[in-house]
C-alpha cells in the first residue's frame, strides 16, 4: 500500500510495511527521498519521524529483517 503526503512543497510517497495491520502494534511506513530515508508510525502519520542516511538504513535492514 502506498500513501502520499505533501510536506515542504514536495510530495513524499510512503510505503506501509507488509507486517503492519490495522489493529496491530507493528505499523511502520517508510519513504525514500533523494538524500535520506524517512520512517514513521502509520497510526500517527503527523507524529515524529526518524530520518536516516541511506547508508544507515542499509546497515539497519539486515538487523531488522532478522527479528
Amino acid at each position: 500500500m502506498t500513501l502520499k503526503a505533501s510536506g515542504a512543497g514536495t510530495e513524499v510517497e510512503w510505503t506501509k510495511s507488509s507486517y503492519s495491520t490495522a489493529d496491530g502494534p507493528d505499523c511502520v511506513e517508510v519513504a525514500a527521498v533523494p538524500d535520506r530515508i524517512l520512517v514513521r508510525d502509520s497510526k500517527a502519520p503527523q507524529g515524529p519521524r526518524l530520518t536516516l542516511a541511506p547508508d544507515a538504513w542499509a546497515t539497519f535492514l539486515p538487523y531488522a529483517s532478522g527479528r
